[in-house]
């Protein structure tokens, strides 16, 4: 399940940080806002050259069990179950453009990278139903969820009738025939995109979400857009030949080592500590932190008891700077130093691993807000041109657009007038499939231009 309050999070709500932001008296020029621009095309990624994973297969071993062997609240998973091949896929409900042009760019990468045997169909029945509702509609159902998968079913309907009931029970099967995945229909592009990348992984294969993760969209701080090197190889072992439905985890942990030298072979020579398991307490702490229903005291509470108990567990790179991320969004409105300090904190956490250069692009969109408030062009323009690049990387097309319109009004404020319009043209059609709706993309320019100093200016 894409958890909808890691979402938002995760993702750059800068109408907070304009409270520490100069407000003009004057609305800001046209020019500099770009409004009066026509939306360009609507750009997507081309397919990229992957890698495999960069970790020893001993970590990778460790968690291909937890996220295998243990759902998310817990409770164990006494076997193993799978699809058997061949795997069909259809789509249906109200589907959106550039929705099925995903889809086949998604199934894709699983048949070349994780070896799956799957593809989609037009039939009235099929393996897995993926199906597109509006999301208010999902929201009243799961108010917690995004978007979510759900075994034995194939439509709302036969959902709405049998939540709640032992039918829906993943731990209760012992193979996959049946699943549906449920995904919002109006909203944008990239966020029903990430849905499928993230749900039909599940339908798939792992159950679990594991926060130590730093490569991998099974981790509910949900940093990470589309699948990553590191779950198609758990995707690439979870349907391999060596095993079966119905196998108990220790069956399982007898033949990763050979399996995962046969897929990974780089991995066999790196060394590495499995990280140790993340508490229940701490996940209460982030959950809270990140719920809308307790007050403010409340979520800034649990966020400095999480980044207290991310320092006595000695825990670096994914649990560390995702508290502080958290600690510092809670504390922009009322102490801009201390949100500062977090931010800086979360950085100094993430730079600790290669693996998590996509996290400092997501801060990276927080201290260049604290920069440009402060009309230093440079600093903004130093941040960006670090973020950007891993932004594009990993396919994050809203990350990419606000980081690029955040360097258009850098650029600006130096005089490279020429310069700031066409990277301002350029985010625009990131932006279209980022967010969506134009209005979506021009509050998102309105708001980082409320960030420049315009009376000092």
């Amino acid at each position: 399940m894409r958890s909808l309050v890691a979402k938002r999070i995760a993702a750059i709500a800068l109408s907070f940080l304009t409270s520490c932001a100069p407000v003009p008296q004057d609305p800001p020029p046209a020019r500099a806002l770009g409004l009066n621009t026509a939306l360009p095309p609507m750009r997507t990624f081309a397919p990229q050259h992957v890698s495999g994973p960069s970790r020893a297969n001993s970590e990778i071993m460790e968690d291909f069990l937890d996220l295998t062997f243990r759902m998310e609240s817990g409770r164990l998973i006494p076997r193993m179950t799978r699809f058997e091949a061949p795997v069909s896929v259809r789509v249906v409900g109200e589907i959106p453009p550039h929705m099925i042009d995903d889809l086949r760019a998604l199934l894709q990468r699983l048949r070349n990278e994780a070896g799956i045997d799957i593809f989609l169909t037009g039939a009235d029945t099929a393996s897995i139903t993926i199906q597109a509702i509006p999301s208010e509609t999902l929201q009243r159902a799961v108010p917690r969820a995004a978007c979510f998968v759900v075994p034995r079913i194939s439509s709302w309907d036969e959902f709405l009738t049998a939540r709640r009931t032992p039918q829906v029970d993943w731990a209760t099967l012992s193979r996959r025939d049946r699943a549906a995945i449920f995904v919002p229909s109006d909203v944008a592009p990239q966020e029903i995109r990430d849905c499928m990348h993230e749900e039909l992984a599940q339908a798939l294969g792992p159950l679990n979400d594991l926060y130590r993760l730093p490569d991998s969209v099974f981790n509910d701080d949900n940093i990470h857009a589309v699948l990553t090197p590191f779950d198609m190889t758990i995707l690439r072992a979870y349907y391999a030949p060596e095993l079966q439905n119905g196998m108990t985890q220790g069956e399982v942990a007898a033949r990763l080592p050979a399996l995962l030298a046969r897929l990974n072979p780089a991995g066999q020579s790196r060394s590495g500590i499995p990280l140790n398991d993340t508490t229940r307490d701490w996940i209460e702490s982030m959950e809270t932190a990140l719920s809308s229903g307790p007050s403010q005291m409340a979520r800034r509470t649990a966020a400095e008891r999480a980044v207290m108990l991310a320092n006595n567990f000695n825990w670096d790179g994914t649990r560390r700077g995702f508290a502080h991320y958290a600690h510092g969004r809670l504390q922009v409105g009322t102490a801009p130093n201390r949100a500062y300090a977090s931010f800086q904190a979360a950085d100094a956490a993430y730079a600790s691993s290669d693996n998590t250069r996509i996290h400092r692009a997501h801060v990276a969109v927080q201290l260049a807000a604290f920069a440009l408030s402060e009309g230093d062009a440079a600093e903004v323009l130093r941040l960006v041109g670090y973020a950007i690049p891993q932004a594009a990387q990993h396919e994050n097309a809203a990350l990419l657009a606000t980081l690029m319109m955040f360097q258009a009004e850098a650029l600006e404020i130096e005089g490279r007038f020429s310069e700031a319009q066409a990277v301002r043209l350029d985010s625009l059609g990131w932006a279209r499939y980022g967010f969506g709706d134009e209005r979506n993309v021009r509050a998102r320019q309105r708001e980082i231009a409320a960030l420049r100093p315009w009376l000092r200016g």
